[in-house]
């Protein structure tokens, strides 16, 4: 159960992460780290809907 949650995690934040660059915005910005935590939370919301 929290292997499902972990990758689901780890998934988010990286898409998360990596949507600022397709707009052109840096990877290293603030956009892009609070677009990382956004899709790590999500990742850990869809992680449990999956899980039960």
């Amino acid at each position: 159960m929290r292997s499902v949650i972990g990758i689901c995690a780890t998934f988010g934040t990286f898409a998360g992460g990596y949507l600022p660059e397709l707009w052109g915005s840096s990877s290293f910005s603030a956009i892009s780290l609070l677009f990382s935590a956004v899709g790590g939370i999500a990742g850990v919301w869809v992680g449990i809907r999956l899980s039960t």
